[in-house]
């Protein structure tokens, strides 16, 4: 059933990584005609009113008018410029350029086709990064956008993007005319950002292309080409389970006409296409205000730093993909199980790799994820003799996200080779201890795809009698995160807290 949405994905970024291999490197010589369009002037309310001539002409009423200042609308977006100039040779003269020209033709076009489409009410301003509050409860989102390579930031400004973006605010990034000069800046800066997330492409299950829009493809032109019709492609940067830096290579081109204007040595998104992209973006990065300010504060659990003395804690395992999109999902877990068990547990995670044998000593390991990922061979080896030998895996999609869910099946199968994934029936006991669980509530967006849903649903791999590993398709770590996200295709709090308590005690006591 994935085989053929699998393969579109890859023909989408195939498609892409030929486009963008097809242009120049010196933006010098390519002339970008959407930055010859000034903004549209601010317009103005005028009322009517009468009133007296100035002596000594005659005193009869005349019409006038005068201007009302409404109250602006709050800023969303934030784009952002960059100050500076610089001399270049043009057929044989020295002209003074921009050190960064960049255009707002997008920007205005979608921010007032959001406020039309969503019924709200919101405007983008100018800003540069010296003058900006890095506040993002006061700009929520920061644009960029421009066609020649993005000048190198300081140190300071990395810091405070950095800093930015975990307060809960979101950057989105995109290349005027898909120029792979600026694609290319702006990956060194994201990647110094963020050296420890991985800038990847989104999957298409995610959010971004779902949330007011069902986009499955996009139409693309290059040159004058013809368009082509491939699925949509953004790249991302998560914090927890939220894209917070937002990345496309291609023109979000939101405010030209491609149809008609053709761009030599560009390539664009259809406009239409683009606005809804935009759209889901900006619905998006709304919908996820309140979860993005949880990650502003980290909490620390007092037990974290201390050494191990007859307590259970589970190594959470490191992988390729984004390993860690829920971390404060473990350490609630175990304040709960401590809670409401008898259980001696201690309130803090061991972060481990599956290549390091002493990982082993955990006798519960903990796997989750957002995107795809893949074990190496010795990886596949070190956990099979785990898991034969009495560990126990416990694994769930973060945000029930299909990407994760079809790996973790594909490297399951090559761990356990002769083994499958079965649905663990109700009867197990471990639906019933210590709470015995026979129906549970999931998330509202799990009720829209499955309206009947309403009793857990777990697939294991039973060795020797037991089970070795326990896996769900739906979310837990966003429940025992108890941070609200609107797109969490997962159980309730209260009910993954109460699975992963069954869980955890199954693991322990077989």
């Amino acid at each position: 059933m994935l085989t053929k949405p699998i393969k579109k994905y890859i023909t989408g970024i195939l498609v892409i990584a030929i486009f963008s291999g097809a242009f120049p490197s010196v933006s010098a010589a390519f002339d970008n005609p959407k930055a010859k369009i000034p903004p549209r002037a601010h317009r103005h309310r005028r009322s009517g009113g009468e009133s007296l001539p100035p002596l000594p002409l005659p005193a009869t009423p005349l019409r006038r008018t005068e201007r009302k200042r409404e109250p602006a609308p709050p800023a969303l977006i934030g784009m952002i410029t960059f100050r500076g100039s610089r001399f270049v040779f043009r057929q044989g003269r020295r002209v003074r350029v921009e050190q960064f020209p960049t255009t707002q033709i997008d920007i205005e076009r979608l921010t007032n086709y959001a406020n039309y489409r969503l019924g709200i009410r919101y405007r983008y301003i100018m800003t540069t990064l010296d003058k900006f509050s890095w506040n993002p409860a006061e700009l929520p989102l920061l644009y960029i956008t421009g066609w020649t390579p993005l000048p190198k930031l300081s140190d300071e400004m990395i810091a405070r993007l950095r800093r930015y973006v975990y307060d809960g605010g979101t950057i989105v990034i995109h290349a005027q005319c898909g120029r792979p000069e600026f694609t290319k800046s702006t990956r060194r800066e994201i990647a110094r950002i963020f050296p420890n997330r991985r800038l990847a492409p989104i999957d298409t299950d995610s959010p971004l292309f779902r949330s007011y829009f069902r986009i499955t493809e996009m139409r693309v032109r290059k040159d004058e080409e013809p368009f082509k019709s491939i699925p949509p492609y953004l790249e991302a940067v998560y914090v927890g389970c939220r894209p917070a830096i937002i990345l496309s290579p291609i023109d979000l081109n939101c405010g030209w006409d491609v149809v008609r204007h053709p761009i030599k040595g560009g390539i664009l998104y259809h406009q239409n296409d683009a606005l809804a992209l935009g759209v889901n973006i900006i619905t998006c990065a709304l919908a996820n205000l309140r979860y993005a300010r949880s990650f502003a504060v980290e909490k620390i659990y007092y037990q974290q730093g201390q050494k191990t003395r007859d307590q259970l804690v589970i190594g959470q395992i490191i992988h390729n993909g984004d390993w860690d999109p829920t971390p404060h999902g473990l350490p609630n877990l175990l304040k709960y199980v401590a809670a409401n068990t008898t259980m001696n547990v201690q309130f803090k995670r061991d972060i481990v790799s599956l290549s390091d044998e002493s990982a082993f000593g955990h006798p519960v390991l903990y796997m989750t994820g957002l995107r795809d990922f893949k074990l190496n061979q010795a990886e596949i080896v070190h956990l099979r003799n785990y898991l034969v030998n009495g560990g126990v895996l416990i694994a769930d999609a973060a945000a029930g996200r299909k990407a994760f869910d079809v790996a973790f099946r594909r490297e399951i199968r090559k761990v356990l080779p002769e083994a499958k994934l079965k649905p663990i029936a109700l009867t197990n006991p471990i639906f019933q201890s210590p709470f015995e669980i026979t129906t549970v509530e999931y998330t509202e967006p799990v009720k829209a795809l499955h309206p009947n849903l309403n009793t857990p649903v777990l697939l294991g791999i039973t060795i020797d009698g037991s089970l070795a590993v326990i896996y769900s398709p739906f979310s837990l770590g966003n429940g025992w995160e108890q941070i609200p996200f609107d797109y969490n295709l997962g159980y309730s709090d209260e009910d993954a807290l109460r699975l992963g308590t069954n869980i955890l005690t199954y693991a322990i006591s077989h």
